[in-house]
């Protein structure tokens, strides 16, 4: 039975057949003479046939030899190259990364981290998706993706978080709505101010939606939304409000999803809600060093937020 040839006598084979004689060969592949002719009888005894004629003055290929050349040096190129590209993998220069982000943080922080990412590891591939929190969870699960940027999820001991930043509630209004102020130094407002005035709300269920529910609680206020959306139609929460159907309360990160400078966002206290934005993973899940580099990114993308 004949046996396959190692990429270790392939190599021989090869250096050999360059070289022209087995001294200038060894001297090549940094082995001893005697070591290299062990490999050579070795892959002759495998295949059943000789790979060389040689005398003491010259080594030539047999007919064997001459049709296995060809084929040993495309073997070693494929597996040189195929070794480059895993080392690559290995250096996070090369591979791809699976990211979701729920829809604010997705036109902030994701597009400039991907951007700048992108410019410095051409060779790395991102497929993203914008989610709710909740579905965030569940795609890491299936480990549909590799992280998410997202809230904070419970300390179940099911993901790990690395925080990046706390995003803050404000109001937001049409920027001729008397609740808009006059400019950044406005003081802030109070969250009983959504009592008064009709409150397009995200749908139960959310994060966003728990915070107000809770501010409204600590305010002693109830308020019904007379609309509710979403969480990842924010562009049409912006287009009730420029309607002038209603006001609400989001993250001021939302604010990059809801285009154009006719929408004002106003600070709000008692409480000052927020909630906290970080880089979720599975918890107990090796990461490819393109998705550790990533997640650097993305942390170096979120310093001016904090």
């Amino acid at each position: 039975m004949r046996n396959s040839l190692t990429l270790k006598q392939m190599a021989a084979l090869v250096a050999i057949a360059e070289q022209g004689n087995f001294s200038a060969a060894a001297d090549h592949l940094h082995v001893s003479q005697p070591a290299l002719s062990r490999t050579v009888r070795l892959a002759e005894e495998g295949l059943g046939t000789r790979i060389f004629d040689r005398d003491t003055r010259s080594v030539s290929l047999t007919p064997e030899g001459e049709e296995l050349l060809p084929i040993a040096r495309r073997i070693l190129g494929e597996f040189n190259d195929s070794m480059g590209e895993l080392f690559q993998f290995m250096e996070g220069k090369r591979g791809r990364v699976r990211v979701s982000a729920v829809p604010s943080v997705a036109q902030s922080l994701l597009l400039e981290a991907v951007s700048g990412f992108t410019g410095r590891y051409p060779g790395v591939r991102f497929t993203l998706r914008v989610d709710p929190a909740i579905h965030i969870l569940d795609l890491l699960e299936r480990r549909e993706i590799d992280i998410g940027l997202s809230v904070q999820p419970p300390p179940d001991g099911r993901f790990t978080y690395r925080h990046l930043y706390d995003d803050e509630f404000v109001l937001v209004c049409r920027q001729s709505d008397p609740l808009a102020g006059s400019g950044p130094d406005d003081s802030p407002l109070a969250w009983t101010v959504f009592a008064t005035r009709p409150f397009i709300g995200v749908m139960a269920g959310t994060s966003t939606r728990a915070t107000t529910d809770a501010a409204f609680i600590q305010n002693g206020v109830t308020v019904r939304p007379v609309h509710e959306v979403t969480s990842v139609d924010l562009p049409l929460v912006a287009g009730l409000i420029r309607a002038g159907l209603g006001i609400t309360a989001l993250p001021r990160s939302s604010m990059s999803c809801m285009g154009g400078p006719d929408l004002v966002a106003r600070r709000l206290h008692r409480p000052v809600m927020h909630r906290r934005i970080g880089i979720v993973s599975l918890a107990g899940r090796s990461q490819s060093a393109a998705v550790q580099r990533f997640g650097d990114e993305v942390e170096q993308a979120a310093g001016g937020r904090r």
